[in-house]
């Protein structure tokens, strides 16, 4: 168990922050209550209260240095804020995200889940809190978390598409940015404000419980932030067997009675917490903040239980692996630091805002089999970021910006398959955006230039250090038809450099059961994308639809080799043409608003589709070190076919209805069966999950308020496998869950 017994001094420090910090919310003072409401209007999303948040299309979307709504931002993007947000926070946040169109989550057990957008996921989509990079090392394996809490969220930005004109060479794919306002960048509304939640669930006996308080002196120039969390679940039940059943069949097994029902080693336990100061000025702002995570969750199905013997007569790599075959499951012990600097300054001649952030985060991540330690991983980064948001030249506004990073990685221990590597990147970019009548531009440019090197020991065994140039160029064009219809057209071309990972890896990769080997002569992938939209809202109708392709040349990707290794099948990172095609549409309708309620369906749905392009095979030359021998293969890769891993379409829908102090939903999502597989890979039965939510709201003196909330997950209690998960065989989701809890805001 990762978890141990509930806490009850820290579940007790909760709720007396949930109970008491409402009554310290005492009246403005006039002269605050003044300063704050003239401050209002440039507030930054992260500051404001969103409690009352109701349409998410008039959300101003931070991710880019020239904000704007989700609504008139040309590219893609959906925004979770407010109940929306409420209803859909989870422990991870690729579940948080996974209903919204074109976004879903990976699976690695409840401790992990990083968001696929569009069938791009990893070292392809950026996850960001408030506009730099989370610091940890999700990327290096399916397995490692994101250190990034979604319940301390106030709003949550997907950005669909290529966002390397933003963000680099990572977000080829997209970008999520977690806006938390955990460093202020203006005075609060109130003097004293602030949320606090109690949550306990059924599926896993979860007990949550977080607090936030943000403030503004009496002088209106300091503000400070202050956030805290503290989650603990057991193991969580499933509707059947861990194992399913076409699997066990192969293998020759028959499943264990005692083990229905529960699937063992998937308890977790999270505590973050954060505090910042800001000094506000007239004309800017400068802000400090520190921030911790650490969390400890189960990988179930990995009892690291080896074989015995070996067909090639390694004793000695193999020594005492009975014993490993008795140590019980691997358990994760992840812990990450973070100190951040964040300014700003207004009316600089012809710029009008300067924005400086700057975050150093060290990083440490222990994996436990049994009660040993197996191995460690560790990280230090530095981030920095300029963006200078210059005035209109030309009719045209735009922003400079300037970002660089620095990652100092290593990992420890007999299973470390990624050898210790510094990597450095630096960007420099222009965005700008031109009305004309009815149409809009945006265009925009940049350049990166990354580098790797690698221990002494790694480079002088055939794997060099790496330099990369890559260039990124884009336009988008939005054209409105009518006040109320517009359509929109998006062309880029977009590169990424492999990643340390992709260029080094040699060894057994425990999460995956494989092992993987790394290609050094590795190039950077270049994808141009094409895209056309619409977007239509009348009155209580919205509706969206998009159209994308994808074509990529030297696209990276884990290839299955269909040899098996002692340790397990051989994968092998390579790169070749593919194309990725899709499609995404939504509706959202408040098809009656009377006496009985304000009554709202939305309807979603969305396809990818990913192929290699090529045709026939191309043989590869492998060679898997082992001691002081190798193992050396020549296998032929085909160039066609789909892809590993990629998402089925899917569609959905929600009935919500809110009347006074109460709102309830019903919502259900068709996962469908995923038979599009890569070689060697097997299909993925389809799957319903059904889930209900009811909320009664009640306002209180001084502009408080507190609500009392029920939540219902896979109440149909279905087995559901995430295909995208390298677990989906031995981890299936969660069975059906009741969540009740009590939120307060003040």
């Amino acid at each position: 168990m990762v978890a141990a017994g509930p806490t009850p001094a820290r579940l007790a420090l909760a709720l007396a922050a949930a109970i008491a910090l409402p009554a310290a919310a005492a009246p403005p003072a006039p002269g605050i209550a003044a300063d704050a409401a003239s401050s209002a209007a440039s507030t930054p999303a992260g500051a404001q209260d969103d409690r009352h948040v109701k349409d998410l299309d008039s959300v101003v979307v931070t991710a880019s240095p020239l904000p704007d709504t989700a609504e008139n931002l040309i590219r893609p993007v959906e925004v979770l804020a407010g109940a929306r947000l409420d209803e859909a926070k989870s422990n991870s946040l690729g579940d948080t995200v996974n209903k919204l169109p074109g976004v879903q989550s990976s699976y690695f057990g409840p401790g992990v889940g990083r968001p696929i957008i569009r069938g791009f996921d990893g070292a392809r989509v950026q996850v960001l809190s408030d506009g730099l990079g989370s610091g940890d090392v999700s990327t290096v394996s399916v397995d490692h978390a994101v250190t990034i809490e979604p319940f301390l969220a106030d709003q949550i930005e997907v950005l669909k598409g290529p966002s390397t004109l933003l963000y680099g060479s990572g977000a080829i794919g997209g970008a999520v940015n977690v806006v938390d306002g955990r460093i202020p960048q203006a005075a609060t509304d109130q003097p004293l404000q602030g949320r606090a939640e109690l949550r306990a669930g059924s599926v896993n006996d979860e007990k949550t419980g977080m607090a936030r308080l943000d403030g503004t002196s009496a002088s209106g120039n300091l503000v400070f932030h202050f956030d805290a969390l503290h989650r603990e679940t057991g193991d969580y039940d499933i509707p059947g067997y861990a194992e399913n059943a076409e699997h066990m069949a192969e293998e020759g097994e028959v499943p264990d009675p005692a083990s229905r029902g529960t699937l063992a080693n998937s308890a977790l336990r999270t505590d973050s917490g954060a505090l910042g100061v800001t000094w506000v000025g007239d004309r800017g702002f400068l802000g400090v903040g520190y921030s911790l995570f650490n969390t400890r969750y189960g990988v179930p199905g990995h009892e690291h239980a080896h074989e015995e013997g070996d067909d090639h007569a390694h004793d000695d790599e193999h020594e005492g692996e009975e014993a490993h075959a008795e140590e019980g499951g691997v358990r994760i012990v992840m812990d990450q630091r973070r100190g951040e600097l964040r300014g700003g300054l207004d009316d600089l001649g012809p710029f009008a805002s300067l924005r400086v952030k700057l975050a150093h985060t060290d990083y440490t991540h222990t994996e436990y089999e049994g009660e040993d330690v197996g191995t460690v991983f560790e990280n230090e980064s530095t981030e920095g970021r300029v963006e200078l948001v210059h005035k209109p030249w030309g009719g045209w506004d735009g922003a400079f910006g300037l970002q660089w990073a620095q990652r100092d990685f290593e990992a420890v221990g007999d299973e470390a398959f990624v050898p210790a590597s510094q990597s450095r990147d630096t960007g420099l970019f222009w965005i700008g955006r031109r009305q004309f009548d009815a149409l809009r531009l945006e265009l925009g440019a940049r350049h990166d230039r990354n580098g790797i090197d690698v221990a002494d020991a790694t480079a002088d065994a055939g794997r060099p250090d790496r330099d990369f140039n890559t260039t990124s160029l884009s336009t988008a064009l939005r054209w409105d038809v009518t006040e109320d219809f517009h359509l929109s057209l998006g062309l880029d071309r977009a590169q990424r450099s492999p990643t340390a990972e992709e260029l080094y890896s040699s060894g057994l990769h425990v999460a995956t059961g494989s092992v993987e080997l790394g290609d050094p002569g590795l190039d950077a992938e270049t994808a141009n994308r094409a895209e056309v939209g619409l977007h239509w809202h009348n009155g209580p109708l919205t509706l969206g639809a998009s159209l994308y392709h994808v074509r990529y040349a030297d696209f990276i990707y884990l290839a299955d080799t269909g040899i098996e290794e002692h340790d397990g099948p051989l994968r092998v990172w390579t790169q070749d043409d593919a194309r990725f095609n899709g499609a995404e549409a939504s509706v959202d309708w408040n098809f009656a608003d009377n006496d009985s309620g304000l009554w709202n369906l939305r309807l979603f749905g969305d396809v990818v589709r990913a192929k290699l392009s090529g045709s026939g095979t191309r043989q590869l030359d492998v060679s898997v070190p082992h001691g002081d021998h190798s193992h050396d293969y020549s296998v032929d890769l085909t160039r066609g076919g789909n892809l590993p891993r990629i998402a089925p379409w899917r569609v959905g829908g929600e009935l919500r209805w809110e009347r006074g102090p109460l709102r309830a939903s019903l919502g259900a999502v068709r996962y469908a069966e995923q038979d599009r597989v890569a070689e060697f890979e097997h299909a993925t039965p389809g799957y319903t999950l059904v889930d209900a939510h009811l909320a009664w709201h009640a306002d209180t003196a001084h502009d408080n308020a507190w609500e009392i909330f029920l939540d219902g997950s896979n109440l149909l209690d279905k087995e559901a496998r995430v295909h995208t998960s390298f677990l989906k065989d031995v981890a299936p989701l969660p069975g059906r869950g009741i969540s009740a809890g009590v939120r307060v805001f003040f």
